[in-house]
């Protein structure tokens, strides 16, 4: 199982706006893409969140080739969708994990 591991700062203004969109459209959109099986959303506890949250979503894919097919065939439309959507509004960073038991 690998997790692509999608970590994002939001900025207070969107917060409520920016995680009904990621539940109801952008998850289901990249779950649509068959690479993933699932999504897990978790915010980030004991963290500075003076300017907005901070959220970890967690992408499970059965295998590194359905990741791979991912990031080659449709990571750069979603991340470009977000950025028209929400511009500046957020930053995030990305990790892939293998898990291991």
């Amino acid at each position: 199982m690998i997790i692509y591991n999608v970590t994002i700062k939001v900025h207070e203004s969107i917060k409520d706006k920016w995680l009904a969109w990621l539940n109801e459209e952008h998850i289901p959109e990249v779950i649509n893409t068959g690479c993933f099986t699932h999504a897990v959303v978790l915010q980030l506890l004991e963290v500075d969140n003076s300017e907005g949250p901070t959220y970890a979503i967690q992408y499970h894919a059965e295998s590194k080739g359905l990741y791979n097919n991912y990031i080659e065939n449709h990571s750069a439309r979603m991340r470009q969708k977000s950025f028209d959507k929400w511009g500046d509004q957020f930053i995030a960073f990305r990790s892939v994990m293998q898990v291991v038991n």
